[in-house]
């Protein structure tokens, strides 16, 4: 099975000059943790709930803070005709519940989430990929200095 046929197809994106309030705003209203953050047609980052409360409320940034000072930069990815299970293997790796899903002309055109990977009803996958998740890890990006 493809990544293309359990994915989350509509997504919204905001760009870096939005604000932590707009992000907030959207994940309420979208009942998402992610917001990919794109310059034009290129995805230049991510915005996690997780980014909003370590990078943004935890340091004292409002909520008029840019998204280009709270996103995650470094953008990991799969593309929609990789295989489920090597996107799950790879999800696992790198401790990840959500990966941006890109067309072989790197444009996003969705989000698997391990939500998404549940629902494709390959348990086997999705335990692998939980456990992989789950397991204790070093520092985050999110706790480094930015």
């Amino acid at each position: 099975m493809e990544i293309r046929e359990c994915m989350s197809k509509d997504v919204r994106m905001l760009g870096p000059d939005d604000t932590v309030q707009d992000a907030a705003k959207l994940m309420a209203e979208c009942d998402t943790g992610v917001v990919p953050i794109n310059d034009g047609e290129r995805l230049v980052g991510m915005v996690t709930d997780r980014d909003l409360v370590v990078r943004a409320l935890c340091e004292g940034k409002g909520g008029e803070t840019p998204l280009r000072d709270v996103m995650s930069p470094e953008i990991l990815y799969c593309f929609e005709d990789e295989d489920i299970k090597h996107v799950a293997k790879n999800m696992a790796d790198v401790q990840v519940r959500r990966l941006p899903v890109m067309n072989r002309d790197k444009r996003l055109v969705g989000i698997v989430s391990v939500g998404d990977l549940a629902r494709s009803q390959d348990t086997k996958t999705v335990g692998s990929a939980m456990c992989g998740i789950s397991r204790p890890g070093g520092a985050h990006d999110q706790v480094a200095a930015h």
